[in-house]
């Protein structure tokens, strides 16, 4: 008789996020195999998927922070974030994995306060856990390092899984709006415009070059905001510079297509979801050299090693002449490399772990 897993999914209340994209991905890979076990999934129901097999779903409330849904019918809980709010407490012999996508902020100067109440919350969550799943091995040997800061399981596994994507099917997007834009060349930016994500570099890059900068954001930090908005007026970027906000998957595909270039100063990233996109896409990808991005890039990127305006122009201009040089094969080799982070390889490693938890 199959085995209970729950889910928690719970993250798919923000859409438009890096998790949720993961989430979607989990849910969708595996529904394209012979499911071990019988899968609930914990979140928004409007957001999750619809899928071909009987999975169940429990749809997340907020109150239920409060008042804990049941559990007891399941043999394995799956965590999906060191963040969640849910399912902190286990019933006797259940077992539990919690996906560890980052521990940033013992990296990105948060405030004591801040640090102190993250620390909690990741405890709680990993503190019962008896795998903890990495996304990256930067963020596993991250975790290892930092492994003192928690309290553990004696036994506890840590293994890694890259985040598995869903590429799109088809070839051909349609915009909902026209973009002055599209006709030049344009380097295109996908992230929350928050500090650790570095945008403000690549207005120096642009004031060296005659490139427009295109931002795809789901959410930014005021600060940060203000001082970028503030940055683009210094350097009279203002009609070079373009923020779009909320995009759906087929507009940000079809800029993707268009664009020149995919740039990705990240000071923090965990994985690094757009760029493995970009691959996808064949568009030649610049990366900084922090945390997992040289992972993710391999020897496929072109890497910024320093943000002084004029290196990373010399950079750029010499990554995009390099690219255009052996265009095809460079494109063929960035779609093979992204196809290796795919949502059906996750899936399958994720069940991998759940069977060897619960044989």
């Amino acid at each position: 008789m199959k085995k209970n897993v729950l889910i928690d999914v719970e993250r798919l209340k923000y859409p438009k996020s890096g998790i949720a994209n993961v989430c979607i991905s989990l849910i969708k890979g595996l529904d394209q195999k012979i499911s071990a076990f019988n899968y609930t999934f914990y979140g928004p129901k409007a957001n999750i998927p619809a899928t071909k097999s009987k999975f169940n779903t429990i749809n997340w409330k907020f109150w239920q922070k409060k008042i804990p849904v049941s559990t007891s019918a399941y043999a394995l809980i799956h965590t999906t974030h060191q963040l969640s709010e849910y399912f902190h407490n286990l019933k006797k012999r259940q077992k539990k994995i919690v996906t560890l996508h980052d521990l940033n902020f013992l990296h990105d100067n948060s405030s004591a306060r801040k640090v102190e109440k993250s620390k909690r919350l990741v405890q709680k969550n990993i503190g019962n856990a008896d795998a903890i799943v990495c996304i990256s091995e930067f963020v596993k040997d991250d975790f290892i390092k930092n492994k003192h800061l928690f309290q553990l399981k004696e036994n506890v596994k840590i293994e890694v899984v890259y985040n598995g994507l869903m590429f799109p099917e088809k070839e051909n997007f349609i915009p909902t709006r026209n973009y002055p834009f599209i006709d030049e060349k344009f380097i295109l930016n996908i992230g929350v415009l928050f500090p650790k994500k570095n945008q403000n570099v690549l207005l120096d890059l642009i004031s060296k070059n005659d490139r427009h900068l295109v931002l795809i954001t789901s959410s930014a930090k005021s600060e940060y905001k203000e001082k970028f908005l503030e940055k683009i007026k210094i350097l009279g970027l203002t009609e070079r510079v373009h923020i779009l906000e909320n995009v759906e998957n087929e507009e940000k595909y079809f800029l993707l297509q268009h664009c020149e270039s995919y740039c990705h100063p990240s000071l923090a990233e965990g994985f690094g979801i757009p760029p493995v996109e970009a691959m996808y896409f064949g568009k030649p990808v610049f990366l900084s050299t922090f945390t997992s991005l040289p992972e993710i890039g391999g020897d496929l990127a072109f890497y910024f090693e320093d943000f002084s305006a004029e290196r990373m122009n010399n950079v750029y201009l010499n990554g995009i002449t390099t690219f255009n040089e052996n265009k095809e094969a460079f494109q063929t080799r960035l779609k093979e490399r992204a196809l290796e982070f795919s949502y059906l390889k996750m899936a399958e490693s994720y069940e991998t772990i759940y069977k060897k938890l619960l044989d």
